[in-house]
């Protein structure tokens, strides 16, 4: 069984910094592509960022510059830096990722998702 806890949301005021980290756990071989998506009320779920396993990012347009992606593969986390933060960044933040479990001889690859973490940011 693989699960992500996800960390670090809450209510910063607008321009302000938060960290949110996600952690995977269980029986992992191995992790492809991590994310951040984010859901606002009456919203659909969008990406946020995501990153591969060799460290190339993208972005949605409406965080490039402020929020920064990063993971530790070591530790099967992956951290969203969240900069000069805006009242539209508001949303519930979800971790997903790509992941191998099991065992060698029999791997299961699937999509896992956090429980999601609030961010409010206030004007």
């Amino acid at each position: 069984q693989v699960q992500l806890v996800e960390s670090g949301g809450g209510l910063v005021q607008a321009g302000g910094s938060l960290r949110l980290s996600c952690a995977a756990s269980g029986s992992i071989l191995s992790i492809n592509a991590m994310g951040w998506y984010r859901q606002a009320p009456g919203r659909q779920r969008e990406l946020v960022a995501r990153i591969t396993s060799g460290g190339t990012t993208n972005y949605a347009d409406a965080v490039k510059g402020r929020f920064v992606i990063s993971r530790d593969n070591a530790k099967n986390t992956v951290y969203l830096q969240m900069n000069s933060l805006k009242p539209e960044d508001t949303a519930v933040y979800y971790c997903n990722a790509d992941i191998y479990s099991g065992t060698y001889d029999k791997p299961l690859r699937s999509d896992y998702w956090g429980q999601g973490t609030q961010v409010t940011v206030s004007s």
